[in-house]
């Protein structure tokens, strides 16, 4: 008997605990306060309840029920609402309606899911003229819920953390920049409420982003894919990995080892540091690659003219986070370069004649790190100036080393089942994306890659062939002085030909990127661009939305004519008397940067030539990682990088 007790008492806990588990109403997490819920279709809101149980909700005077299923999930779709609001959600089992959930602040209007790696990501905060955009950000019809990072080997059917907010001044500094101004414009251009869905992780392949299903159709990601059957949610360097990110992030932001304490006085002995010659990235001869965190110091002295005064200290362009302290006094702590311009005050309390000590607490990430050669450092009380390049000093280990990541962000299919599956089937308008940077050592699979995610979200969605909206890759790294091959421009091809699915369309980036940071200021623009596409594409706005695109090309004797698409008024310069990014080849596939003019009488054609190509086959243009360039049209959008050969690229294997 007793033992029967014993089998009957575990059975017993658990028959408690699911119930208890149901026994009130839950929503799922992506439905908040403050939400936008889409315009123009029937729409739809699930959660969990008692097995069984009728569920009844009512948005506004409107209502809807559904009955939950033998595991408690249930659904209700409303019938189509216009834009509008404020309304109120309230929810109940029809036998416990004082158990029962309210949400207020509700608009109706239009929902853009924002996804993509750290372009789609970077902060309104982060981004160019950013004081100025965060004290002007009181748009109360503009609303964001931002998906908190979470990472599952199997598909999720909640969010893990993320809240709706209203867009103002203190809302908006988190925000994806290019979707904040995206949002912004759809909001003035349309006079409808907008919602945005941000759901982003820098650094990540779209495979991470691709559903299981969808990633074994091919043979370019099957074999990755099947690999992850063997992580387990438990498995302890999975768990490990999730608990390394928060230590990371820890040490990247709090000093370790007093070492804001020790390492910043004026006092401290460097003497036995290495030597670095500084602005530049921190590089270590025989070092390839070094992760962590690193100080700077440099002894400089003051003339008495500067005693006295607040002084301005300019620290070019430092990568990634860094602090700064000047006679062991934090000037500031930047945090993913939050500041839009690395030039600080330093009260004249803080400042003496004669030596002075500056310390920069710098962290080294992803190959990055040092105080970069975009612009000068140094300091100046206004009247004179005092350089800061030369010799610094230069010391790495002095703290706690940074934890190994085993970054499981970057499998396949791992975000794709923790922030984009417990997402659908929200109503959206569309999607926009900003993501590449990560696939472009291997950009000619991008090219299948990129529809089969299109494919996937559209099908799962159950919306039709909802509006794929995407920013081409901005122009980076150093511009090389020859025409050559190019992996950036290989997977700006790749995204240009995913133009061939429907409902797709592109903001080209390639006048707006920045040789010395991948992730450009300029989100204004990237927003602005995406807008111009989705008033054309999908509210049906007669504007044109895209620079100059490839049309057709001929040979015209020694000579190729090209001519493009998209011209608007015609095709311009931007006030510059040369055409510049055109790159022309015969059959020996030897490129040569070209002459370009205007085709006499036509607005719409380009003749490209060279006199070291006679007979010529084949025209490139902006293909580069950081190309010169500058055709663009009547309403200044660049021309959209091409080629028209069809030989094989440097990623093709």
């Amino acid at each position: 008997m007793r033992s029967g007790i014993h089998v009957l008492l575990p059975l017993l806990t658990i028959f408690i605990l699911r119930t208890a588990a149901h026994a009130q109403i839950v929503l799922s997490k992506v439905f908040g306060d403050s939400m936008v819920l889409q315009r123009g279709i029937n729409i739809p809101v699930w959660g969990n309840s008692t097995p069984g149980a009728l569920v009844v909700a009512k948005l506004g005077n409107i209502k809807a029920t559904a009955r939950a299923d033998k595991e408690g999930k249930w659904q209700v779709k409303f019938p189509i609402f216009r834009e509008g609001g404020p309304y109120v959600l309230e929810i109940a089992e029809s036998e416990k309606p004082a158990s029962g959930i309210k949400l207020k602040g509700i608009l109706v209007g239009d929902v853009w899911l924002a996804s993509g790696q750290s372009n789609m990501e970077w902060e309104v905060q982060q981004a160019k003229d950013a004081n100025k955009e965060i004290a002007n950000a009181g748009f109360p019809q503009i609303r964001f819920l931002v998906v908190e990072h979470s990472k599952q080997v199997k598909p999720q059917t909640d969010i893990s953390a993320g809240k709706w907010k209203v867009c103002d001044s203190e809302n908006v500094k988190t925000f994806s920049a290019a979707a904040y101004y995206f949002a912004r414009k759809i909001h003035r251009d349309q006079n409808v409420p907008v919602g945005i869905i941000q759901s982003t992780w820098g650094g990540t392949p779209i495979e991470a982003w691709t559903s299981r299903e969808m990633l074994l159709t091919s043979p370019i990601t099957k074999a990755r894919t099947l690999s992850n059957d063997t992580l387990m949610p438990d498995r302890e360097d999975f768990v490990q990995d999730s608990l390394n990110l928060i230590r990371f992030w820890h040490i990247v932001y709090n000093p370790q080892n007093n070492t804001d304490k020790i390492v910043t006085v004026p006092e401290y002995d460097d003497a036995g540091w290495k030597t670095i010659e500084m602005p530049d990235v921190i590089k270590e001869p025989g070092v390839d690659y070094h992760e962590g965190m690193v100080w700077l110091r440099k002894k400089i002295s003051l003339p008495p003219s500067f005693a006295g005064k607040d002084v301005t200290i300019n620290m070019g362009h430092p990568e990634m986070n860094y602090s700064l302290y000047f006679n062991g006094h934090e000037i500031c702590k930047n945090v993913w370069n939050a500041s839009p311009a690395h030039s600080y005050t330093i009260p004249a309390s803080v400042t003496r004649s004669g030596e002075n000590a500056i310390a920069v607490r710098i962290a080294m990430l992803w190959g990055g790190g040092g105080l970069n050669a975009a612009d000068d450092i140094y300091i100046t009380d206004g009247c004179s100036t005092i350089s800061l390049s030369g010799k610094w000093a230069f010391k790495k280990d002095l703290e706690t080393a940074l934890p190994k990541m085993l970054n499981y962000q970057y499998y396949p299919t791992v975000l794709f089942n923790t922030m984009i599956h417990p997402v659908i089937p929200y109503g959206i308008r569309g999607f926009i994306w900003y993501q590449g940077e990560s696939n472009a050592a291997a950009a000619y699979h991008y090219r299948k890659l990129f529809p089969m995610l299109i494919a996937d979200w559209r099908k799962r969605w159950r919306q039709g062939n909802l509006p794929f909206l995407f920013v081409q890759l901005a122009n980076y790294m150093k511009t090389k002085p020859l025409p050559s091959e190019s992996e950036w421009a290989e997977l700006r091809e790749a995204q240009t030909l995913a133009l061939s699915q429907p409902n797709t369309g592109m903001a080209c980036a390639i006048d707006i990127g920045e040789a010395n940071d991948i992730h450009p200021k300029n989100k204004q623009e990237v927003g602005r661009r995406l807008a111009l596409v989705a008033n054309k594409m999908v509210y049906k706005q007669e504007c044109i939305a895209t620079g100059p695109t490839f049309q057709a090309f001929r040979k015209d004797g020694s000579c190729i004519r090209v001519s493009f698409a998209n011209t608007g008024l015609g095709l311009s310069t931007n006030g510059s008397k040369k055409i510049t990014g055109f790159a022309i080849a015969g059959k020996d596939k030897q490129f040569y940067w070209a002459a370009a003019m205007m085709a006499p009488g036509k607005g719409n054609e380009v003749i490209v030539c060279s006199d070291k190509v006679v007979e010529p086959v084949a025209v490139r243009y902006a293909w580069a990682d950081n190309p010169e360039c500058n055709l663009v049209n009547s309403e200044g959008l660049p021309a959209v990088p091409f080629r028209t050969d069809e030989w094989k690229g440097i990623t093709q294997k």
